[in-house]
């Protein structure tokens, strides 16, 4: 007996060993895996034809650059940004209110507007055209080479590309999006939460409706 439960146990570990081992190969040919829509063809951004920013955006982007850079600010002329696809969007929103920041960042961001000199910022700024954005990323990517073509950028360190806000019912909570460029493959971005406090606005604490949405290249 002794030896016959010692047989069956042996006999039964080798099953559980092979049903393992066939659900850990077999699976990637027979489970069916729905795949990731891909954002850039079901919805894409940044598509002509969106006018001008509109004008509660300015105010959003004043406040977050009220305070000195140690670099002068340069934003390209039409507006960019980019939702990484983590799972399908980096974009975790959980509450009712996020989802509405999110669904109208998505809406206003699928055509590139222009942005204008109307900003109120004090160390001052650039607005570069496409043209000017074209030759600046050159300066930038080049460290400068031509002199003369990159005199009027020289001490710029970064071209800023920044999405339009998408806000929430109210207008006290939104969206908004930043990607610094420093020439060619080099730069960071970042989708981020601001709010509106005490007619000011301000970043929000990081969690996790944004926390996969940073990135460098």
């Amino acid at each position: 007996m002794r030896i016959a439960w010692r047989l069956w146990l042996r006999v039964s570990l080798i099953v559980v060993a092979v049903i393992l081992i066939w659900l850990r190969f077999l699976p990637h040919h027979t489970r069916t895996v729905k795949p990731i829509t891909d954002l850039a063809t079901t919805s894409p951004l940044n598509q002509p034809g969106g006018g001008t920013a509109p004008a509660e955006a300015y105010d959003v982007y004043s406040a977050l650059y009220k305070a000195p850079m140690p670099e002068p600010l340069a934003f390209a002329q039409n507006s960019v940004t980019d939702i990484p696809q983590v799972n399908g969007s980096c974009l975790r929103p959980s509450t009712p209110q996020e989802h509405e920041m999110a669904d109208a960042f998505v809406a206003i961001n699928q055509q590139s507007h222009n942005w204008e000199r109307k900003f109120s910022i004090p160390q001052g700024y650039q607005v570069l055209s496409p043209d000017e954005l074209k030759r600046a990323q050159n300066c930038l990517a080049t460290h400068r080479q031509n002199t003369s073509e990159c005199e009027s950028f020289k001490h710029l360190k970064f071209v800023r590309y920044l999405g339009v806000p998408g806000f929430d019912r109210t207008h006290t909570h939104a969206l908004v999006s930043v990607i610094k460029s420093c020439g060619g493959l080099c730069g960071s971005g970042g989708i981020f939460a601001v709010e509106k406090s005490g007619g000011i606005w301000r970043r929000s604490a990081t969690t996790d409706f944004t926390r996969d949405c940073s990135w460098m290249y």
